[in-house]
């Protein structure tokens, strides 16, 4: 096991990979940038590094300042979190170069999985069913070719997309050359790659993740499946485990398949495999995550089995060790993702409190937020025995919850907790407007 790891991270998520460690008896190496120099994080973690400006791009994403940090800390291996340098080979490869573990995949399999269309071709020879769609496009005019092919309306994505950018939906051949445009010059300026795919557009469907673990010695395990279709504009609102629309028969197919494919493609660490539901209780598959997603921590509520600490000793070269005929997904656990409006500086924070009531947060009083960076404050999990419990600890949990000084979406995330679409729990990606 390591001794010292470095969190190439900020917000909320550095500071759930320090608690993980502090509890694993691991010390800490925090970096931050000018604007995070009195972040929580910061406080917590016990060596600390700027890194940079407050700029991400030379900062978080400085990839030789983080790497000078490790080795001048005597760290033994890099966390990435989410986002930032979380999917970056180059980076996983400079941590092996300089004698760093990057916790996550290895270098050769985030390559081999992060272009999706590629992906979608290797997971269609598993057993899983793909959404029809493209390889990689070269010009616009091979992009109207395969519209015309797969037929209107189709989704427009970036091959190395993720949080929703480089996506546009196409829905007659006249939207097609100013979509593809945007698409790529968006890709080109998120991810440094503006390859672009086409896929047929499933409509109407929810999105459906899957939570995996695996480790080298060929273990995998399924955390059960998580409903992110509460979203808007391809972001994510509310997550909940397990999703209203699944009943126990599709779950137990869906994530044996899923192990089953994990295998297949010989992936080791914590991933999420994306699908599109759709009314016929079809499951379409659409992307892999070859990381910690934000939402982790509601299966962590539902399951009891910390994802972050799993993902450090899988890459420690520790066996899971347990089965997945030991996993349990009794009961219901919802998370609602608090994000900030505007820029501000917290005055006054309260949070809620009670048995199977989580907030990560990175706030404490007097933090400023500012434009350099997600707007994501915390997330708000709770868990009960069934959904309607669960639904009511949300909305209790969520009047109680005050952040004073920054504006908040909170009154938004009551409205939809206690919208009849959602209690119902028939609702789709449609939700919020979503076409």
């Amino acid at each position: 096991m390591f001794s010292k790891i470095l969190v190439a991270n900020r917000g909320e998520i550095a500071v759930r990979i320090i608690r993980a460690c502090k509890e694993m008896g691991v010390s800490t190496v925090a970096v931050y940038s000018e604007a995070d120099r009195n972040a929580l994080h910061v406080a917590l973690a016990d060596q600390s590094y700027c890194i940079g400006g407050s700029e991400a791009s030379s900062s978080y994403l400085n990839e030789n300042q983080i790497i000078s940090a490790a080795i001048l800390a005597g760290a033994q291996a890099i966390h990435p979190g989410y986002g930032f340098l979380s999917e970056n080979a180059h980076f996983a490869r400079l941590c092996r170069k300089n004698g760093l573990v990057f916790i996550g995949p290895q270098p050769e399999s985030m390559e081999r999985l992060s272009d999706k269309a590629a992906l979608k071709e290797l997971i269609s020879n598993t057993g899983l069913t793909v959404i029809p769609g493209t390889k990689a496009l070269s010009s616009v005019e091979e992009a109207k070719k395969a519209a015309d092919e797969i037929g209107y309306p189709v989704m427009l994505k970036a091959c190395a997309g993720g949080g929703g950018r480089g996506i546009r939906l196409i829905r007659t051949p006249d939207d097609l050359e100013d979509a593809y445009l945007q698409a790529t010059s968006e890709a080109i300026a998120a991810f440094g790659d503006g390859s672009v795919y086409i896929e047929k557009y499933i409509f109407p469907a929810r999105h459906v993740e899957l939570q995996v673990l695996a480790d080298e010695h060929g273990n995998a395990v399924c955390l059960g499946d998580r409903d992110c279709s509460l979203q808007r504009r391809n972001q994510k609102l509310i997550e909940e485990t397990p999703s209203p629309a699944v009943n126990s028969e599709q779950r137990e197919k869906i994530m044996a398949l899923a192990v089953d494919a994990v295998k297949k493609i010989g992936y080791v660490g914590a991933g999420t495999l994306e699908f599109l539901l759709d009314r016929d209780g079809n499951f379409w598959f659409m992307e892999m995550n070859v990381r910690l997603q934000v939402e982790h921590c509601v299966t962590e509520m539902l399951t009891g089995i910390d994802i972050v600490k799993w993902q450090i000793r899988i890459a420690a070269g520790i066996p899971l060790n347990f089965t997945q005929k030991d996993i349990r997904l009794d009961g219901s656990a919802i998370e609602c993702r608090i994000n900030a409006q505007s820029c501000g500086t917290l005055e006054m924070l309260h949070v809620p409190g009670g048995p199977s009531v989580r907030f990560d947060t990175c706030l404490i009083e007097g933090t400023t937020v500012s434009p350099y960076y997600d707007s994501l404050l915390g997330k708000l999990i709770v868990f009960a025995h069934t959904r309607e419990e669960a639904l009511r600890k949300a909305r209790a949990s969520l009047c109680e919850l005050v952040i004073r000084g920054i504006p908040t979406n909170i009154e938004e995330q009551l409205r939809i907790i206690e919208d009849e679409r959602f209690t119902s729990g028939g609702y789709d990606l449609t939700f919020m407007g979503n076409r």
